[in-house]
């Protein structure tokens, strides 16, 4: 029971701003900007924080900033 309280909680959710261009960068890590939904210099998202997304934002971590989301 308390596990399914904790995903319904909005700690678990990450804002995703996206800081520098995927120009010049390895395809893989363009299709890794574009599957976090990022599609722009400066577009920002919010995802779910869970260990996929965690590590595709290890592989962009030069190219994004990210923050808690805030209730």
């Amino acid at each position: 029971m308390a596990a399914t309280s904790a995903t319904n909680d909005s700690s678990g959710r990450l804002r995703v701003r996206q800081v520098r261009s995927g120009i010049g960068y390895a395809g893989r890590v363009r299709r890794t900007l574009i599957a976090l939904g990022l599609k722009h210099h400066q577009d920002e998202v919010v995802v779910v924080d869970n260990p996929a997304i965690q590590g595709m934002l290890r592989r962009v971590h030069h190219l994004v900033r990210v923050t808690s989301e805030e209730s």
